[in-house]
């Protein structure tokens, strides 16, 4: 069953939400408002096609420079707290 979802980034990433398409534990679409246009469109193309569970395990706890999260980590929360587990 696909799931769409629009969530808010952290204050901390110069992106400013993530839409997140989600087919049966399946990361179907990944569009990032704001950020790092190339490379958050690359990551989009990246994890399209990969289950969530791999996406959280490469992605989280990535950080940005001195920050403690960046865009990549905020994808993984986002996934992690959404879609992990079957949810």
């Amino acid at each position: 069953m696909e799931k769409r979802l629009t969530a808010p980034t952290d204050s901390a990433v110069c992106s400013e939400a993530v839409h997140v398409t989600v087919d049966d534990g399946i990361v179907k679409e990944v569009v990032f408002d704001g950020g790092c246009p190339g490379n958050l469109a690359g990551i989009g193309k990246l994890v399209a096609g990969m289950p969530v569970d791999e996406v959280i395990r490469r992605l989280k706890g990535i950080r940005c420079g001195g920050k403690p999260t960046s865009c990549p980590d905020q994808l993984a929360k986002i996934l992690e707290a959404n879609f992990s587990g079957g949810k």
